[in-house]
């Protein structure tokens, strides 16, 4: 798989999914969550009720991935997942590796082999920037998927200068 990283805004990238940092209700939120929300249109939260009622009625637990339209979106699927809350007391790193590895194996099961990500966790959720690239590049680096491209977004030049030092770091 190849690895991007790249500035901008997720909800305008023309890929096959963007993958979405919701929260465990899925009905949108602050952030990218509600970003892409506001941007995708109803489709997006008709279908997030529907998961609700049918599949997760208290909620997409942390770590795990499910996928809706991309509603009015250029990127035809989106991904939600739930990341971790940091905690400077608890290692949650196994958690936030989930949310990438099952964003990826949704990805394969509804055919999707462009992606783009958010900084899962970094954001609302406190997660250290830093820690949170690596976490995301080395898991998508290290995840067997049929994904053939998968690019990291951040939205600020700050984070990408961040990203890009870190890759540079890990021999990306």
């Amino acid at each position: 798989m190849r690895i991007e990283i790249a500035q901008g805004d997720i909800t305008t990238f023309e890929v096959d999914a963007i993958v979405n940092a919701a929260n465990h209700s899925m009905l949108g939120g602050g952030g990218v969550d509600g970003a892409i929300h506001r941007a995708g249109g109803k489709q997006i939260l008709a279908e997030c009720r529907r998961l609700r009622e049918d599949t997760y009625p208290t909620g997409l637990p942390t770590g795990e991935s499910a996928a809706t339209t991309g509603g009015d979106l250029p990127a035809a699927h989106v991904i939600h997942t739930v990341g971790p809350v940091w905690a400077k007391t608890k290692d949650k790193s196994d958690e936030l590796r989930s949310c990438y590895r099952t964003a990826l194996a949704v990805a394969d099961e509804i055919g999707a082999r462009r992606l783009a990500f958010p900084l899962i966790s970094a954001g609302l959720y406190k997660w250290p920037k830093d820690d949170a690239i690596r976490v995301a590049l080395t898991t998508l680096r290290d995840t067997p998927t049929q994904v053939e491209q998968a690019t990291l977004v951040l939205f600020d030049g700050a984070t990408y200068d961040l990203a890009r030092q870190v890759a540079a770091d890990l021999g990306l």
